[in-house]
């Protein structure tokens, strides 16, 4: 693996990936290693506009329209991380296997479509890395409460944010040795101390 991976940081909402990529960032940041934090949907200004428009509330689309929107949010940012890969580490919340985690295991779209995009838009671009977030019922809950303001995607019923992240552990299982599992409810200290030990031995 290069010392210069991308690595990425996956979950279902509320598990904290959020707040674990911008604790890695400022330690990056502090230790003056050059890298570059996007997340998807969004990253660039078109693939904001695009965020902002899946996200919604008053959005109202079919499974396919979404997969097509987030690819579509995805090809705006294949540019910025061209630009960096193997010459910057590259932090992405959330990245491909969302979109197999939500849109295939979630939504029920074709999985062979949706790996036919990645790999259209990726080409020889590969994740080196992946902190997958797991959550428990009772702290997403608690968590979304706790949100000033939820999206489309803070307002499915359980049973689909369990389909999620139980095809989050299937995605992992396959990639053992690319994965490392965060039990986001544990106290956040110690696994922020956890990822950061892990963000050491990938980037020497």
């Amino acid at each position: 693996m290069s010392n210069k991976p991308i690595i990425v940081f996956e979950g279902i909402e509320g598990s904290g990936k959020s707040h674990h990529i911008s604790v890695v960032s400022k330690y990056l940041k502090k230790k003056r290693i050059n890298h570059i934090k996007i997340r998807e949907p969004g990253g660039n200004s078109n693939s904001e506009k695009i965020r902002k428009l899946i996200l919604n509330n008053k959005s109202n689309f079919n499974k396919n329209t979404d997969l097509l929107l987030y690819m579509a949010a995805r090809s705006e940012n294949i540019d910025v991380i061209k630009k960096s890969f193997n010459k910057k580490i590259i932090l992405i919340d959330r990245f491909t296997d969302s979109t197999i985690a939500y849109q295939y295991y979630g939504m029920g779209v074709d999985l062979n479509l949706i790996e036919t995009l990645n790999k259209s838009l990726l080409k020889n671009i590969k994740v080196g890395f992946t902190f997958l977030n797991i959550v428990n019922q009772k702290n997403l809950q608690k968590r979304l409460k706790q949100r000033k303001a939820l999206n489309r995607y803070d307002k499915f019923k359980m049973s689909f944010y369990n389909k999620v992240q139980n095809g989050f552990i299937k995605l992992s299982k396959k990639q053992k040795n690319k994965y490392q599992l965060i039990n986001s409810n544990l106290e956040i200290d110690k696994n922020e101390k956890l990822i950061l030990k892990k963000i050491d031995k990938l980037i020497k």
